[in-house]
């Protein structure tokens, strides 16, 4: 297990490396920069950029040196002080624009993660053991229904549903009275009560797909021999569920971690969008468009890690929760 833990942080190395390149030749890709982009909106105004102002503006955001040295002059960084460049559009360093988004990011998709797998290991169950009943069909309807719908659309049906019926404020973090106001036991629960409507609305799709998962996975293993087995000795139904075939049925919600935390995070963009919420995919959207390049590639990069991450510690924790997998790589390293 150790030797599979150095070699499996090993390869996370490298691939977080070959991802931050990846990362930078995206947002080099599109034509032309930001100061292209400072021109255009020049033009538009009707103004024009003398030469030597474009190269003093190249020269200023280090544009006018070849890409591998502005990659390694990010990279390294980013490694030595924790420096990701600056953002042209803000006009500050990206760390303090990602810093200052980054906490609610965090909240959303945490609450969004901790709805999904709730929601979807209680209904999986339910599914799963209730098969063909008319329970099981009306979740599996619902289940389509989250997997089909868009996020905006759903984030759109949330907003009218909770102003309309129960009087709560949509859009941004925080209801008018509490944006300015310091922190109190007040602010956060009014925090807390913002966050419900987006984090169950990012959390829909996830939780139709780990739904259909759960469900087949738990009904393939209630049928096992060790099942039967256990069953006909007499242990209770109850016990006999919890104990062993839903242990068996978590190692999707186990696997799922490497690509939940990206997932979300990347899919509060257009739900961030539309409620007006604070967050960094707003932010992420509007540096792609401006082509701010570092902040848009060190918001890429982050989601990358995050990612890298999730599957290192997915990984790990389903070696140490099925001793399947431990014996296969017992086997596969002796």
């Amino acid at each position: 297990m150790l030797q599979y833990t150095i070699r499996r942080l090993g390869w996370s190395l490298l691939t977080i490396w070959l991802i931050s390149i990846v990362c930078f030749f995206i947002i080099q890709a599109p034509p032309g920069d930001f100061v292209s982009v400072l021109i255009a909106q020049a033009e538009e105004d009707g103004r024009r950029l003398s030469a030597a102002q474009i190269d003093v503006l190249r020269e200023r955001y280090a544009l006018d040196q070849p890409w591998y040295a502005q990659y390694f002059t990010w990279i390294w960084g980013i490694l030595t002080e924790f420096d990701f460049g600056y953002s042209f559009r803000w006009n500050r360093p990206a760390t303090d624009v990602i810093m200052e988004y980054l906490p609610f990011t965090i909240l959303l998709a945490g609450g969004a993660m901790i709805l999904t797998w709730f929601i979807a290991f209680a209904i999986g169950i339910y599914t799963a053991v209730k098969r063909y009943s008319a329970g099981d069909y009306f979740f599996t309807f619902l289940g389509f229904i989250g997997l089909s719908v868009p996020n905006f659309v759903l984030a759109l049906v949330f907003m009218y549903i909770a102003f309309a019926f129960f009087g709560m404020t949509v859009g941004g973090l925080f209801s008018p009275e509490y944006v300015e106001a310091d922190w109190s036991v007040a602010r956060v629960l009014d925090l807390v009560q913002n966050l419900a409507v987006p984090a169950l609305i990012i959390a829909t799709a996830g939780t139709a797909g780990l739904i259909r998962i759960t469900r087949a996975n738990l009904s393939d293993e209630l049928v096992q021999p060790y099942v039967v087995a256990a069953r006909a000795r007499g242990q209770r139904e109850n016990v006999l569920l919890l104990r062993y075939p839903v242990r068996a049925a978590m190692n999707p919600f186990i696997s799922t971690v490497g690509y939940a935390i990206p997932s979300v995070i990347s899919g509060e963009v257009i739900v961030s969008s539309v409620l007006s919420l604070p967050t960094t995919g707003p932010v992420l959207l509007g540096a792609l468009r401006n082509q701010d390049m570092y902040l848009a590639g060190s918001f890429l990069l982050i989601l990358g890690v995050l990612t890298v991450i999730g599957t290192v510690i997915s990984d790990l924790l389903l070696a140490w929760a099925d001793p399947r997998v431990r014996r296969q790589h017992s086997g596969a390293t002796e």
